[in-house]
């Protein structure tokens, strides 16, 4: 299914927990489901996450995922990485990857940020998880992010939901360039993402306040959505 957007013209978000309860009322539908779980993915993903089930009176999970950014250039994804209840999955970005191999970028070189960022990911999973983590399988599943940009995080995350055996997958965001929503939406179960914007250069530029989450906000949340 497609996304739904926010009707024009679109309003800034003042921050994450504005922007998850917009989102929550787009998500109506959903309240109050014994068979649906909010997953927010860390870190940014988690208030807009907490926000989302706050609204619906959905239980809140997290899940840890770590972008792969090109050495040189970490802001630019030619992957990601993802984990959840013991599962683990990594995506590549096809055209990226061999955009790097005709720039003539070693493996060894992307192996290195594979593997950094997989430390991390052992990191905040240790940190952020303590004890079991809400079941998904079979379950309705709402992965929410702050924005996504190439959405290579989004796609590790819908991807690792399907190999956990989730029933029914949605992606739930604010803002993304359109054609990122139209990608996402052809392997999630549904796209519903705000402000689809035919040009979005940074997913800040849909909020008025985007700071850093630091890992005790994340905790924070989590103990207290």
């Amino acid at each position: 299914m497609g996304h739904s957007a926010e009707s024009r013209p679109w309003q800034p978000f003042l921050d994450r927990d504005d922007a998850g309860a917009r989102l929550a009322r787009k998500l109506h539908r959903f309240r109050g489901w014994d068979n649906a779980v909010v997953l927010g993915l860390a870190r940014g993903g988690v208030p807009i996450g907490a926000a989302v089930a706050r609204g619906l009176g959905l239980p809140l999970g997290v899940m840890v995922v770590r972008k792969l950014g090109v050495p040189g250039a970490p802001e630019v994804a030619f992957g990601a990485v993802a984990t959840y209840g013991g599962f683990t999955t990594t995506v590549h970005l096809a055209a990226t990857m061999e955009h790097l191999r005709r720039a003539g970028f070693a493996i060894g070189e992307l192996d290195e940020v594979d593997q950094a960022e997989r430390a991390e990911l052992a990191r905040r999973q240790d940190l952020y998880v303590r004890g079991a983590q809400p079941p998904v399988v079979g379950r309705t599943v709402l992965l929410c992010d702050d924005g996504l940009a190439t959405g290579a995080t989004m796609r590790a995350a819908v991807g690792l939901m399907r190999e956990a055996g989730a029933g029914v997958v949605l992606v739930c965001v604010p803002t993304a360039p359109a054609r990122t929503c139209e990608e996402l939406a052809a392997v999630a179960d549904q796209m519903v993402c705000l402000q689809p914007w035919p040009d979005l250069h940074a997913v800040s530029e849909a909020y008025l306040r985007f700071d850093q989450i630091a890992d005790a906000q994340v905790l924070e949340l989590l103990a207290n959505p």
